[in-house]
């Protein structure tokens, strides 16, 4: 082989070492949390920092809490170094791809404050920011605020009513997530699907109950809480694409 073709070689390996090494990372497989413990192995606690400048709070580890087979993310006010104020957010290890995201929750009712279940992936992974989102703005958690990003730009979802507040005991909210399609349910009745500006890439999973003194018109104006404020998660699951009912509380259980 001659000097050219090796070099030849060599700059293409290069130009398809990042997308091989993204095409080589194992996706994650069916499964359902109950958060009976905690599994390290599955999650990773974020600690120690915030996302941006429009984040009030910082991530910390202490902000979550097991308690009767359910995940505890709290908010609390001034509890930090300097009284800056501490809230939580978890993230699966691995990446899923297509398939139905599930998750039985509780809000507070608090100004804001965002309480959400969201799969991202993005420049912190080295590739474009991707996203599909459920989240309760505390102002109203009457509604359910929906949307989705592909390589970083906000395609549009909007705020739909919920069965019943949830601050009135738990809801289950999901989205199925295929090729070309996102279908977002409350309580396993469909409230919105998107046929256009659909991610592709495999993202992470993410549970989050963040403050803000900056998104007001859509967060709402922060209003200080007299104290600890609760987001508490009853279960999570994940069924890829094609699979059916491998958990009973799954809403794909339902279908007929």
């Amino acid at each position: 082989m001659s000097i050219l073709r090796i070099l030849s070689c060599l700059v293409a390996l290069a130009i398809l070492a990042p997308s091989l090494a993204r095409a080589e990372k194992p996706l994650g497989g069916a499964f359902f949390d109950s958060f009976d413990s905690f599994n390290k192995k599955r999650w990773y606690i974020s600690d120690g920092w915030t996302n941006g400048d429009h984040q009030s709070c910082t991530w910390a580890r202490r902000a979550l809490k097991l308690e009767k087979s359910k995940l505890v993310m709290f908010f609390l006010p001034e509890a930090g170094p300097d009284k800056t104020n501490l809230c939580a957010e978890i993230q699966t290890r691995a990446r899923y791809s297509y398939g139905t995201y599930e998750v039985r929750l509780n809000t507070p009712k608090n100004s804001g404050l965002n309480a959400s279940f969201f799969t991202y992936i993005g420049p912190v992974h080295g590739m474009p920011h991707d996203e599909i989102d459920i989240e309760i703005l505390t102002k109203d958690p009457s509604k359910v605020s929906l949307n989705r990003y592909l390589s970083g730009k906000p395609m549009g979802g909007g705020e739909f009513p919920l069965p019943k507040p949830t601050t009135e005991g738990f809801q289950t909210l999901a989205f199925r997530w295929e090729p070309g399609a996102i279908t977002w349910y409350a309580d396993g009745k469909e409230i919105l699907k998107v046929t256009s500006g659909v991610p592709s890439a495999a993202q992470k999973i993410y549970l989050s109950f963040w403050s803000t003194q900056t998104l007001s018109e859509w967060m709402g104006r922060y209003k200080k809480p007299p104290g600890p404020l609760r987001y508490t998660i009853d279960w999570v699951g994940y069924t890829p694409l094609g699979e059916t009912c491998q958990f009973p509380e799954s809403m794909l259980c339902k279908e007929p």
